[in-house]
């Protein structure tokens, strides 16, 4: 699609401002005299109407965006570094359905850039400019809206070519696809661009401190994606957090009581703060500090001001000394400070890079190998395994699946991709889903339940066996087994005689009542316990499935994972790739069997 010639046409107006001599402050590495040099920047709105502004942000350390010409002179006296902040972008060069007179924005921008000289006391000035209007509007964009995309631009070229280094406030998310990439690569060549992403407060405090921290680092990423996908630098971006107090345009939004305002404002600069660092952003800005009427009076802002500023750097405000029990003062929880070579923290069960990258070589995926570990911490809190348990289990897997040749083991581990130390962690695995899924309660079968399974399984083979102690495939200790679930030791064993079975669950005295026949070929009373435990066991391999979904989905409330890549949701059995670990006997026996000459 050709672009209109008003776009045209203020490009090659910012491509003459861009020859002029004085042109160039704008890509130097300082934001602005006077500045941190280094990034990001923190800067905070306040005009005369915030009452607290020099108990809070009169101070070093902090960077003031203001319009007023002696509040600024008077918080540099105080220590605080200056920028100006032009509330009125509209009134200079129009709104999308009114843009202004294209003859009038370079005077407009002269006088604008003349003032800022004056408030700032710097040559070349940072000037926050309020703000762009219809940022999302799709392309093709109406004629007027064309007009005014290119004041905004010659606008802020104008800023630039004076020495100024102009900072565009974005509302709402940017459009950026078709001719409109063109337009926001011109308008970040010759200005930053700073992304307002107020959240509602009580949404980020309902999610808590780790789901609310991640949703407000997602949030930022997300949005600051948008301009990095165009190839604009991220020293050009900025982000602002707002802390107005008014109903329905994000901030406070009412949160009470005020402490839990202040958790989410901790929250919030923690969130930007990680993010900004990880993007290499320029600048992060608050807003929303003014008190001119009474939407916006909230006595509390001094408060939140203060956790905002301590949040960021504990000496800027003692907010817990300020506020005592009202403010908790944990700046760790939901955090992503975490230890080195950590993938995730679970809790306080640490899921490291390395043990993550172990198990990969058996599932051949880092991200399923994660989901497993995860899922591994969750169980470890609710059922218990000792090394010994699990030792002894790996014992009866050598001494039953490999005739006792510790070589034989570690040659199947080699070829499954699994270290010593891999498949111990997967036979604990294995005890703990088998404890958790004893335990779930399911409903018994109906007597048509029973009789769909003895017709659909009639050809499955069957036994009837005494087996002391009683096993997992024959928990009565008597009656009719299944071959898909009983050792296939058992279906051998001579009529009558008796039989020492040794499995991976434990060591079992079988001796074997008839001999082996069809399931269909039983009577219903006869094979109906087997049927129950078979379906029963099938129920709760449903609930089980069910049950570690709901128990992942809840985990993700304390799961801290870098930069907030969750593991996926899954049903994960390792054994699978390892069978011989496995505490199924038929299973072990399929991979035994698909190994013979």
């Amino acid at each position: 699609m050709p672009m209109c010639r008003g776009f045209v046409a203020a490009v090659a107006a910012v491509l003459a401002l861009l020859a002029s001599p004085s042109t160039g402050s704008a890509a130097s590495s300082a934001l602005s005299c006077g500045l941190p040099e280094s990034q990001p920047v923190w800067l905070d709105f306040a005009d005369s109407s915030v009452s607290f502004w020099r108990e809070r942000f009169a101070r070093p350390g902090v960077v003031l965006a203001t319009g007023g010409p002696q509040l600024a002179a008077e918080a540099r006296a105080a220590g605080a570094g200056t920028v100006h902040w032009d509330m009125y972008l509209r009134r200079r060069v129009g709104t999308p359905s009114d843009p202004a007179d294209a003859a009038l924005i370079e005077q407009r921008a002269d006088s604008l850039f003349d003032y800022a000289v004056s408030v700032t006391g710097c040559q070349q000035p940072l000037i926050a400019l309020n703000e762009l209007w219809g940022a999302s509007l799709p392309t093709p964009l109406t004629p007027t809206a064309e007009r005014y995309r290119a004041n905004v631009l010659r606008f802020v070229s104008r800023l630039s070519a004076r020495g100024g280094r102009p900072a565009l406030l974005v509302s709402s998310d940017p459009f950026t696809g078709g001719d409109a990439a063109a337009w926001w690569k011109s308008i970040a060549a010759v200005s930053d661009l700073v992304l307002e992403n107020y959240a509602n407060a009580n949404l980020i405090w309902r999610d808590g401190a780790v789901d609310g921290s991640r949703r407000l680092r997602v949030r930022h990423r997300k949005s600051a994606a948008r301009l990095l996908a165009l190839g604009i630098p991220p020293s050009r971006i900025g982000i602002m957090i707002g802390f107005q107090t008014g109903p329905g345009v994000g901030g406070r939004e009412g949160l009470a009581p005020r402490s839990r305002w202040f958790s989410v404002a901790k929250w919030q600069a923690l969130a930007v703060r990680q993010v900004a660092r990880e993007l290499k952003l320029a600048h992060l800005w608050s807003w929303g500090w003014a008190q001119r009427n009474e939407r916006s009076n909230d006595p509390d802002k001094t408060y939140a001001a203060c956790v905002w500023l301590w949040a960021r750097d504990p000496g800027l405000c003692d907010a817990p000394g300020v506020l005592g029990r009202e403010l908790d003062a944990d700046r760790k929880t939901g955090q992503l400070d975490l230890p080195s070579g950590t993938r995730c923290m679970y809790g306080s069960s640490r899921l490291a890079a390395a043990s993550i990258a172990a198990l990969a070589k058996v599932t051949k995926d880092r991200e399923l190998a994660l989901t497993a570990l995860v899922v591994r911490a969750i169980e470890r809190e609710r059922a218990r395994v000792s090394p010994s348990e699990a030792l002894a289990v790996e014992g009866r897997i050598v001494g039953t699946r490999f005739g006792g040749s510790a070589s034989a083991y570690r040659s199947a581990l080699a070829e499954a991709g699994a270290s010593l130390s891999v498949a111990r962690g997967i036979i604990g695995d294995e005890l703990r889903a088998r404890d958790v899924f004893d335990r779930l309660a399911v409903s018994s079968p109906s007597l048509g339940d029973i009789a769909r399974f003895r017709a659909t399984y009639a050809p499955v083979l069957a036994r009837r066996l005494v087996a002391s102690p009683s096993p997992s495939w024959l928990p009565e200790g008597r009656g009719l087994a299944l071959a898909t679930s009983a050792p296939e030791s058992v279906f051998q064993l001579a009529t009558g005689r008796r039989l020492t079975v040794r499995t991976a669950e434990g060591v079992f005295t079988v001796k074997a009542v008839d001999e082996p026949a069809a399931l269909g070929a039983y009577p219903f009373e006869a094979a109906r316990p087997a049927i129950v435990h078979a379906l029963r066991s099938e129920r709760r391999a449903d609930a089980y499935a069910a049950w570690t979904i709901r128990m992942q989905r809840a985990a993700e409330a304390r799961l801290v994972c870098e930069r907030d890549r969750l593991p996926e949701l899954g049903l994960v059995a390792l054994s699978t790739y390892a069978p011989f670990l496995s505490l199924h006997e038929p299973e072990a026996a399929r991979w035994a069997s698909a190994r013979r000459p």
